[in-house]
């Protein structure tokens, strides 16, 4: 009689690879949905995934959910969120090319509330997924220049506040944002637990 053979969670890797048809064409522009335009101030982000000492990462899945230009999420979990950009859908995938290179059309996201009523700064929520990974990555994009970072809940979290830097998507030209991502080595992105 055969066994089966049971794999610790923690051991079963993503993967082995993601087809090219696992992002659609346009999944990576959040700013039109169902042929029409979101509101808000228009956005490019582009950055790239790397190992340590920068070796580039293809293929990895970038997915990114965010609120509105008023910080409404269009899920149910937010109260506010029958008042949410009908044209704006808030969520995105993008898979790096051969050089780790990702990029996202979006808008600036507005400031959101947690439960007890404090604001967040504007922020983007971005998930990883990559083959060799034992679970998704999740980490989170603010922007440079917001004063409302100095406040901001999750980012007070992160220490030593020198790593606070990493989750800061730097300007880069008129509208537009580097974000890089590493994954190991002394300059790692810093990644929450879920």
């Amino acid at each position: 009689m055969m066994s089966a053979v049971s794999m610790p969670i923690g051991e079963a890797t993503i993967g082995p690879f993601f087809p090219g048809a696992y992002v659609d064409a346009g999944a990576n522009d959040l700013t039109r949905w169902q042929g029409r335009s979101a509101q808000g101030q228009l956005i490019d982000i582009r950055g790239r995934v790397t190992e340590d000492e920068g070796v580039p990462l293809q293929n990895v899945v970038l997915e990114i959910w965010q609120a509105d230009a008023n910080g409404i999420y269009r899920h149910p979990a937010d109260p506010r969120a029958k008042h949410a950009d009908a044209d704006f859908f808030g969520w995105g995938r993008a898979a790096t090319d051969a050089d780790g290179a990702f990029h996202f059309r979006t808008i600036m996201p507005g400031r959101t509330h947690l439960p007890n009523g404090t604001l967040r700064a504007p922020h983007i929520n971005v998930v990883v997924l990559a083959s060799g990974l034992m679970r998704q990555l999740q980490t989170v994009m603010f922007f440079e220049g917001n004063a409302a970072n100095a406040t901001d809940a999750v980012l007070a979290c992160v220490h030593p506040a020198a790593f606070q830097e990493a989750l800061i998507a730097k300007a880069d030209g008129p509208r537009k944002y580097r974000f890089d991502i590493r994954l190991c080595g002394a300059d790692e992105t810093p990644f929450f637990e879920d």
